[in-house]
């Protein structure tokens, strides 16, 4: 049930994602109404490498939105409530990129290969998700923290699904798919973090390393003698 949900939940985002267009947040003036997508829009503008939302007030939002603060709170009860429906989107949006990458990979050495050089693109994508996780996930408060693990936890549920689904189409299988999947999460998401703010040249040569560690974890799990950790 709660998978269901959560694929129900991507693809209601990823085809709001594909249709609407582009939201322009400034005006002149200020909007009689707003939608939640604006004033998610609108955060993500003011919002960059060195500053967290919590950082943001309520009327920098409003003012950078084009609405009255009042209009604010007919969505949101306060910033902390934006930020963490914000990180649940970016989440959403960013596994269903990941999730169709590793759909078309028929080899683990091209789903390696594809997950982690889409994973690098989102990090110069205009609409900022994946920064948005990476930074309130090592800096931002508690409950953004803890908002952003929930989001790597479904990360690593997908990807332990789509391990076993190409270990079972490549005729082989791997010990503890769970921890296997969590220990990709965990490199990747630290592999992000370390290169944000790094040139590209240095980014890429991260990224290489990474997918070697990647194919190690992969080969270890492969032949791993589970009887010697009984």
């Amino acid at each position: 049930m709660i998978q269901s949900s959560i694929n129900t939940n991507i693809d209601t985002v990823a085809e709001q994602q594909t249709h609407r267009e582009p939201v322009t947040v400034r005006t002149v003036g200020r909007k009689a109404t707003i939608t939640k997508e604006e004033l998610f829009q609108a955060a993500l503008n003011l919002i960059g490498p060195q500053k967290s939302i919590s950082s943001l007030s309520l009327r920098e939002v409003a003012r950078e939105a084009g609405i009255a603060p009042n209009s604010f709170y007919r969505h949101f009860k306060d910033i902390d409530e934006l930020a963490i429906e914000l990180i649940d989107r970016a989440g959403i949006v960013l596994r269903q990129i990941l999730h169709e990458a590793r759909i078309k990979a028929s080899r683990q050495n091209s789903i390696i290969r594809s997950s982690v050089e889409v994973f690098i693109e989102q990090l110069d994508a205009d609409e900022g998700n994946l920064s948005l996780l990476l930074r309130e996930g090592f800096t931002g408060s508690r409950s953004y923290k803890q908002a952003v693990e929930r989001q790597l936890n479904y990360f690593q549920q997908e990807l332990q699904d789509d391990l076993i689904r190409l270990e079972r189409l490549n005729n082989s299988k791997i010990a503890h798919p769970e921890l296997v999947a969590k220990a990709i999460t965990q490199l990747v998401f630290n592999m992000g973090a370390k290169v944000i703010d790094v040139p590209v040249a240095e980014r890429t040569a991260v990224a290489e390393q990474t997918m070697i560690m990647i194919r190690m974890i992969l080969e270890g799990a492969r032949h791993l003698d589970e009887a010697q950790f009984q």
